[in-house]
């Protein structure tokens, strides 16, 4: 699997005085503790330890994409199978959203 790229190391540049090698063993530990943070997450993904909200919240920031709003969109069978969830748990979690929101778009 190939991480996604860390916001810190693409945006790091050496520092005033820094080695070559400096930098590079610098770059290796930001790449090593991003793979380490995108393995954690993946895990929690699929933990049961967490709501099935809470784990489609963490899908969604992980591919920073929404929770698709019609109940027959082809990305709630991929979200349901990341998550270790049944489609149907996907879809409550789109109805509780939409009933949350229909009161405020009410008022």
């Amino acid at each position: 699997m190939s991480p996604v790229p860390d916001h810190d190391v693409l945006n790091s540049i050496p520092r005033a005085g820094e080695s070559q090698a400096d930098f590079r063993e610098r770059m290796t530990l930001l790449q090593a503790e991003a793979v380490e943070r995108r393995r954690q997450e993946l895990g929690e993904l699929r933990s049961r330890l967490h709501a099935p909200a809470d784990r489609i919240r963490i899908w969604e920031r992980l591919h920073q994409l929404p929770l698709p709003r019609s109940a027959t969109h082809r990305l709630l069978a991929v979200i349901a199978t990341n998550t270790g969830l049944s489609l149907d748990e996907v879809r409550a979690e789109q109805q509780a959203r939409a009933a949350a929101k229909a009161p405020a778009a009410a008022g």
